[in-house]
Parts: structure tokens; C-alpha cells; sequence
């Protein structure tokens, strides 16, 4: 049976998931010539490769687009576009600023700030959950990390998208590159005065390891504003969609079962689909030799449908084990920021289900996706309620 797979298909970015199960069946290592990519979707095979950092080199960045696909990538996605000993070497200098301690001291803040999101759009009763909430609530979180007073984290955020535009030949964009600089100069002016004036924030316990320069920690910045807010929105506003969508397993969110209601839209409708690896030899794959310097595409979002893993992957059930779920990757590169992403995401939905009554409405019509790559998530999701 001849698969055919482009991520960059409208038709498939809205509904990924039949192909995923075409190409786990027919297809498991598939190969785009057009567009210059070889592709595992099996759960066996991605988790497997996303272990392996020896034969899958980060060092061109974990984006398929071929504009950001380089070994320029390292610019503004830090240790994410980095292998051994660079990777291990900033990322344990970063996660001073993410141990579980620190996490956990968050909670207060981040259920303020939840709680302000939520109580202005239940007000109104009718309002868009991604961009309402489900945008703002991380985009904040991380803005009170990194010190960005209130009035700038719109432009912020509107600078990060525009890294993330490329025109048709895969080439950035010039608002992208006119974002790099602005951005750029924005986070070394915050870097520079936390130098001079330390404050209670990530930056100012970042600029106190000896070991980050300007330049690592203004690439970390471009990291956490961007893929750190965007993995938790797109996961909020699926836990959302596909309640709303699956009625009785609303009823069992809404009694109480926020955890398995987080972990299994994460699984269900993974925000990050898929993550490139830069193959570092000439290896064999179901009978098929790919050659060394071949840009690899695991999906993630298929892995965490595979029928071999998940039984009856396709159907939507709080009460299933997703304990293999990888949603978060796996290895070296397993996303240092999960834990803050899933507390933003608990506090969210506990939140939501004291202000609104279960039996909110949503408007499939109104409903917009995300257009590149690697994240797939709603950026417009229109929302009826009735406050609790």
C-alpha cells in the first residue's frame, strides 16, 4: 500500500492521525524525497531513537522546517539543538533554575494567575479558551520567571510567533529575522541589568552560574518563551477540546480526575507531534538503508497512538494507563520544563472545574490550528459557559 505523509498538508495537520496509523501499518520508516526527510512513527522505534544521542544527533535542532533546521539552530533553541558535552554541560547549569523545589514554590503564583484568566473570560460566559487562557496563563508564568513586566509580554509573544514563520522554500521569513534581533536585544538588556541588580527571578539565578554566558542564557530565553508556553497551551486547550467532545469522560474530569485528564490529552493529542534528529551514520531500518547526515523526523504523536502500546489507541479514556506515553520525549533530551508544564496544566483544570459548570460548549466552526511542524495545537477555540 503506497502511503504518502506531508506535514505540511492542511488536510493532514488537521487530522494526523489515520496516516499515523497507515504509515505504523504499511510505512514505518518512510522516506520524503521531496522534501528531504525519513520518518518513524512506530512507539518502538521513536522511543528507541529518541534515546539514542550517539546515532541521532541533536546538533541541528529538534525543527523540520529546513529554515531552522542547521546548525545555526543553537541560537535561539540552546541545549535543545546541542549533543554531549555541550548538551550535559548547560543543561545541568540550567536546571539550577528547575529543580523540584523551585517547581513546587510556583504554585502559589501560577494559581493566581489562573485564577485572573479564568474568572475574566467565565464573566463573560462566551470567549476563546486558547487564547484567553489557554496562551495567556504560561506565557505569564514564564513572564514572571524571566521578569517581563505585564506591559511587554504581548509583543513578547507576537515576536516568538514570528521566529516561527517561513516562506515556501522553507527560508525565514523577514519578520522572523527582524524578530531574532529585537528579541535578542530585549533579553540581553534584561540579562545585563540582573547583572548589575539581581532579583527573586530565573535570570538572576542563571547570571549567578559562572559557567552561562550572555549568549547561553539569551538562546535558553528564546527556548522557554517560545516551546516552553506553546507545549502548555496547546495541551490545555486539547484537555479542553476532546472533554467537550467525549462527554462522559468530562463527567470523570470534572468529579475530580485532573491528572488523568491531563496525561491522557497529552497522549491523545500530543502538542509536540514530532522532533528531527540529524542521523550520524548509515544504518538499516526494515530492510532500507538510510544514509548518514539523513535529516530524521519521530513522531511522537504517532508513537503515543501506536495500537502495539495503547490498546484501542484511537478512543479517549481517562482511565487507561499512560504510563508509556512519551509525550515529553525521552533520553538526554526529555523536556526539562515537563514538570512546569504539567503543574501550570493541573492548576488550570482544577481551576476551570470550580468555575464552570461541566457542560460548557465549544464551536467547532470557529476552531484554528497551529501550521508548522512540530507543535499541533488550537490557536482558536470558541468557548460558551456557565459560571458554577
Amino acid at each position: 500500500m503506497d502511503v504518502v505523509y506531508d506535514p505540511y498538508d492542511p488536510a493532514v495537520n488537521d487530522e494526523p492521525y489515520p496516516v499515523y496509523a497507515r504509515l505504523r501499518a504499511h510505512a514505518p520508516l518512510y522516506h520524503n524525497a521531496d522534501l528531504g526527510f525519513w520518518a518513524l512513527s512506530r512507539h518502538a522505534d521513536v522511543s528507541a531513537a529518541l534515546t539514542d544521542s550517539a546515532l541521532l544527533s541533536s546538533d541541528h535542532g529538534p525543527m523540520l522546517d529546513p529554515g531552522a533546521w542547521g546548525p545555526h539552530a543553537r541560537t535561539f533553541l540552546s541545549f535543545v539543538a546541542m549533543d554531549p558535552p555541550e548538551h550535559t554541560r548547560m543543561r545541568a547549569a540550567i536546571s539550577r533554575g528547575f529543580t523540584p523545589r523551585r517547581v513546587a514554590a510556583l504554585e502559589p503564583m501560577i494559581r493566581r494567575i489562573a485564577q485572573g484568566h479564568i474568572e475574566r473570560a467565565v464573566e463573560r460566559r462566551a470567549f476563546d479558551f486558547a487564547r484567553d487562557i489557554a496562551a495567556r496563563l504560561p506565557l505569564d508564568v514564564i513572564s514572571e520567571l524571566v521578569g517581563v513586566p505585564p506591559s511587554e509580554r504581548a509583543q513578547v509573544r507576537r515576536n516568538f510567533g514570528a521566529l516561527l514563520m517561513y516562506d515556501p522554500d522553507g527560508k525565514m521569513a523577514e519578520d522572523g529575522l527582524r524578530s531574532i534581533i529585537g528579541l535578542g536585544d530585549y533579553y540581553r538588556a534584561i540579562v545585563a541589568e540582573r547583572r548589575k541588580t539581581p532579583r527573586d527571578d530565573l535570570v538572576s539565578v542563571l547570571v549567578a552560574d559562572d559557567e552561562l554566558t550572555d549568549d547561553d542564557i539569551v538562546a535558553f530565553l528564546f527556548l522557554l518563551i517560545g516551546a516552553g508556553a506553546e507545549t502548555t497551551t496547546h495541551l490545555l486547550s486539547a484537555a479542553w477540546y476532546w472533554a467537550w467532545r467525549n462527554p462522559g469522560q468530562r463527567a470523570t474530569a470534572f468529579a475530580g480526575a485532573i491528572e488523568p485528564w491531563m496525561e491522557e490529552s497529552l497522549r491523545y493529542d500530543t502538542p509536540a507531534h514530532g522532533t528531527a534528529r540529524r542521523l550520524t551514520r548509515d544504518t538499516d531500518w526494515y530492510g532500507v538503508r538510510v544514509p548518514k547526515n539523513s535529516r530524521m523526523w519521530l513522531l511522537i504523536g504517532s508513537a503515543n497512538r501506536d495500537e502495539t502500546v495503547f490498546p484501542d489507541p484511537d478512543v479517549y479514556d481517562l482511565g487507561r494507563d499512560t504510563g508509556r506515553a512519551i509525550s515529553f520525549g525521552a533520553g538526554r533530551h526529555y523536556c526539562l520544563g515537563g514538570p512546569l508544564a504539567r503543574l501550570e496544566a493541573r492548576i488550570a483544570l482544577e481551576e476551570l472545574t470550580k468555575a464552570v459548570r461541566p457542560g460548557y460548549d465549544v464551536d467547532p466552526g470557529g476552531i484554528s490550528r497551529t501550521a508548522h511542524g512540530n507543535v499541533r495545537g488550537m490557536v482558536s477555540l470558541p468557548t460558551t459557559v456557565t459560571p458554577a
